[in-house]
């Protein structure tokens, strides 16, 4: 019989390159999510397949192997037999997120019976918004569901983040957070020392776009290092203590409902991760500058950087004037680089 399961992905609102540092940070799920369709085997190969999306249902496309996995390119189907002993494959390679989940899921629970299954995802393709965290998450929880194991929240985060580590990016645990537990309409502020996810709601007339800077940061491939190498960079200590503090004051912000402190703490944000950290990019810098030109409250990077997605902040009422200008002024006119980031739920308050 088949079954199904999902993780989404999500953006950061803030809290940028410190959940490494176990400091707290403020994302939220979208509604974009990494779907994967599964039969459950009599032995312990794992058979997974990537089914192209159609362009209605997909118009931006799905993962880049690295930052992110073309999944919607109909990947060659990959095969494997599932050990406590596995290791990666050719760097870059979408099986390696398949082992990644395998072998976190294995570290604790063992190895069980694999799966025959089908990937598809509506995320948009190497933005940093976590499309490659939830491609682990949802093929994690396959396995465990195809084998009738039950995890907590803080069972699948002791094994996830660690999993990832697999692929080769050194993160955190932000991503696995909010795909897993992440609530509909709210942000989620993280700690981790102790682990614990605080539900913030957003305010109704507040709204996220999600930017596409069109420039590919693959993690897996060239960038790897530049991006594991941030949390060692001279500015790092500058940035950490920063953005730590602007993740406080963010969340202060969104409970009294002020749009121009949220900004405000949105283009500081941006303006360190370029400065001090020096993790973005020429086409990121000039995305983030067209929005607040174009009359959004605030900007900034989302996700690892060197490319990928800004996030954009502006009022719901003025959402669709700010949406058009970025469109002709840094798009030339073509809208689907830019999605609206709606604050979904993570896979386990799906109910």
């Amino acid at each position: 019989m088949q079954e199904h399961v999902w993780a989404p992905g999500r953006v950061n609102l803030i809290g940028e390159h410190i959940d490494y540092h176990g400091l707290p940070v403020l994302p939220m799920a979208l509604r974009q999510r990494v779907n994967v369709a599964f039969e459950r085997r009599r032995d312990c190969l794992i058979h997974a397949e990537s089914m192209r999306l159609g362009p209605t249902a997909n118009p931006c496309g799905v993962f880049d192997a690295g930052h992110g996995l073309a999944l919607n390119s109909a990947y060659a189907p990959r095969q494997f037999e599932w050990h406590c002993d596995l290791t990666p494959v050719t760097a870059g390679d979408w099986e390696n997120y398949l082992r990644a989940a395998a072998l976190a899921v294995s570290r604790k629970w063992g190895v069980g019976a694999g799966i025959n299954a089908v990937v598809t995802s509506d995320l948009p393709a190497a933005a940093g918004l976590s499309s490659s965290s939830a491609l682990i998450v949802a093929f994690a929880l396959a396995l465990l569901k195809a084998n009738g194991w039950s995890a907590t929240f803080e069972e699948l985060m002791e094994i996830l983040p660690e999993g990832e580590h697999f692929v080769g990016t050194r993160g955190g645990g932000m991503d696995h957070a909010a795909a897993l537990a992440s609530k509909e309409g709210c942000a989620s502020m993280v700690c981790f020392h102790p682990l614990s996810v605080r539900h913030v709601a957003i305010p109704p007339d507040w709204t996220f776009l999600a930017a596409d800077s069109l420039v590919r940061a693959e993690k897996s491939g060239a960038a790897r290092e530049r991006y594991n190498a941030a949390r060692n960079s001279p500015g790092a200590a500058t940035h950490v203590a920063s953005e730590s503090a602007r993740v406080c004051a963010a969340v202060e912000a969104m409970e009294r409902c002020d749009s121009e402190a949220f900004g405000r703490l949105l283009r500081e944000s941006h303006a360190s991760l370029r400065d001090c950290l020096k993790v973005s990019c020429e086409a990121l810098d000039r995305l983030v500058n067209t929005a607040i030109e174009s009359g959004a409250t605030g900007a900034r990077l989302t996700g690892a950087g060197f490319g990928g997605c800004a996030l954009i902040f502006c009022s719901a009422s003025s959402a669709a004037d700010v949406a058009r200008r970025v469109t002709e002024r840094f798009y030339n006119g073509d809208p689907s680089h830019i999605i609206h980031a709606e604050a979904g739920p993570g896979a386990l308050m799906r109910r």
